[in-house]
């Protein structure tokens, strides 16, 4: 995520509609806590194709995990997470800091939908859903390209399944209707949300040499993380399907979000999942 971001935006990531950045760097970070594996295999893959990035940028920081997980693959590099998110810099300054990384973490606050900053320019690039959020992102990737060293490299990391929760059969009587999770998420696709192009022919078209992995992540968790999580995601998605999602499910959601005997603190049948597909942009 990001997930994404999720997990995370060219500054505001998921469900923009009543979050604040605060609100949303809580549920970063839970992503990164609980799906964070794909982090381990994402930079590994990123030190295969740039072993020796000297330099590293990290576009839509969002919460720091990506640029955490960066500064631990590369120890001899300098990471800059750049984001348009005031807040989210001091998070990923807070979150380099406690892992005794700060002294190599620098940060730029710009909006990538004005300009690419000037003078920033890396081996490696790390953009995890953020391109999508872009008003113009072949404009930017274009940008990147220019700005990326020769034989630099771009990681793009898109989330391509939202994080699911539930077991995929309720027992009987439950007040949860079976499905429910991929019809919400159904509706969400419907309505436009976390959309994004297949970027290969659009980071080709620029000057890019490409390739794709698929990062599938069953999360890692203890009960009360993975409550916190699903409490956070499934409210956000509450309000994005407001008059979009059919009655029936919307009263399945009421439920979990309550504090009854089947909300997300009283199951004890979650498991977090996640999917992300990355690719690889190499500038020759």
């Amino acid at each position: 995520m990001s997930e994404h971001s999720h997990h995370h935006g060219q500054a505001s990531g998921h469900f923009h509609t009543h979050t604040t950045d605060a609100e949303l760097a809580e549920t970063l970070n839970l992503d990164a806590l609980i799906l964070g594996s794909y982090l381990e295999a994402a930079t590994e893959w990123a030190a295969e194709l740039a072993p020796d990035a000297a330099i590293i940028m990290d576009v839509g920081a969002g919460s720091g995990a990506g640029t955490v997980a960066l500064a631990r693959r590369f120890p001899q590099a300098s990471i800059t997470a750049l984001d348009r998110s005031a807040v989210m810099l001091a998070q990923t300054l807070a979150a380099a800091q406690e892992q005794g990384m700060a002294g190599r973490v620098d940060t730029i606050e710009a909006d990538l939908n004005n300009a690419w900053p000037a003078s920033a320019s890396a081996d490696l690039m790390w953009a995890s859903s953020s391109l999508h959020e872009l008003a113009d992102p072949e404009r930017t990737m274009k940008e990147m390209f220019a700005a990326l060293n020769p034989g630099g490299v771009l990681i793009v990391i898109e989330m391509d399944s939202l994080p699911s929760f539930l077991p995929e059969s309720m027992p009987e009587g439950s007040a949860v209707d079976p499905g429910v999770e991929g019809r919400l998420h159904a509706a969400l696709a419907g309505s436009g949300w976390n959309q994004y192009p297949e970027w290969t022919a659009g980071l080709e078209r620029v000057g890019f040499a490409v390739e794709r992995r698929h990062f599938p992540t069953l999360g890692s968790s203890t009960p009360e993380l993975s409550a916190r999580y699903a409490r956070a995601f499934l409210g956000r998605m509450a309000f994005a399907l407001e008059g979009t999602a059919s009655s029936a499910d919307r009263a399945s959601l009421e439920v979990l979000l309550g504090t009854g005997p089947e909300s997300v603190e009283r199951r004890g049948d979650l498991v977090v999942r996640g999917h992300r597909t990355g690719w690889a942009a190499r500038k020759l």
